[in-house]
């Protein structure tokens, strides 16, 4: 597991091109038979991806958590992106189709990641935040999501936002995760930007031609800098920074966040004539 240290904004203002994908940018997640994990210390969230091919996988805690097993003081959200899989709970079995979600617990000891077919192999995404209540397993189709219709044609940014794991959909302590999609034709996400001082976001970009790339905008209003993000790598964005993004053609991105606050609508908006 890779450890990455906060960053400060006045430290991010001087970093180059290099310095900024090293601190920002999880340029590999997916590797057939393997498990990769950034632990992050903005609040602590742990972003990982799964390619369980011909073995099953297991989520272990690694040596730097200092737990018996990995969910002892954490909870979980996987949300599949490829092949069909099957997550393994204690236990219990759930199927997860392209773009499904499972929510697992504080307190579940087994994790076990498999591809329903190893010729079609899944790819499973995950995001993990510290917990300090237990709330119970759960899977949910991304047909069972609540899903918002946003932006237009006109602004190249008509998008489906899909809440899954937040307030109003499965209950966890402080982990929140969606999916959004971006129609054909549109390219922007999170435009008019914000910041929310009260919790961290991970993003990962995918459903990416190998040739086409996303402008992820980052840093402070005032400072603002950039990020080329191919297909499949993520984004760790510190509560300071607007996180947006403009691709070379439309794609879909997983939004996670953990921290102080429990509600999604607890952002401060940013207008565009405020970036700089």
């Amino acid at each position: 597991m890779e450890i990455r240290h906060s960053v400060h904004p006045s430290d991010a203002k001087n970093y180059d091109t290099a310095q900024l994908r090293k601190h920002f940018l999880i340029e590999k997640l997916f590797e057939a038979g393997q498990v990769h994990m950034v632990y992050t210390h903005e609040d602590r969230m742990i972003v990982g991806g799964a390619q369980p091919v011909k073995e099953a996988l297991q989520i272990e805690a690694p040596d730097a958590l200092r737990t018996e097993y990995f969910l002892e003081r954490r909870e979980i959200g996987f949300v599949n992106i490829a092949g069909d899989a099957v997550v393994t709970a204690d236990g219990e079995r759930y199927e997860l189709q392209k773009l499904d979600t499972l929510y697992v617990g504080r307190g579940v000891r087994s994790l076990t990641l498999e591809s329903k077919d190893p010729s079609v192999p899944a790819k499973l995404y995950f995001c993990s935040a510290l917990a300090h209540a237990t709330y119970p397993t759960r899977k949910v189709p991304i047909q069972e999501a609540n899903t918002q219709y946003l932006g237009s044609q006109l602004t190249s940014n008509e998008r489906e936002l899909n809440q899954v794991i937040h307030e109003g959909g499965i209950n966890s302590c402080q982990l929140m995760m969606g999916i959004t999609v971006l129609k054909p034709g549109s390219v922007w996400n999170t435009m008019p930007s914000h910041v929310h001082d009260r919790r961290m976001e991970a993003y990962l970009y995918f459903d990416l031609n190998e040739d086409a790339r996303v402008f992820h905008m980052m840093g402070q209003p005032e400072e603002t800098r950039h990020l080329v993000v191919a297909n499949e790598q993520a984004i760790l964005s510190p509560p300071w920074s607007i996180h947006s993004g403009v691709g070379t053609s439309n794609y879909t991105f997983i939004w996670s966040m953990a921290g102080e606050n429990y509600t999604f609508k607890d952002m401060d908006l940013v207008p565009p004539a405020a970036l700089k």
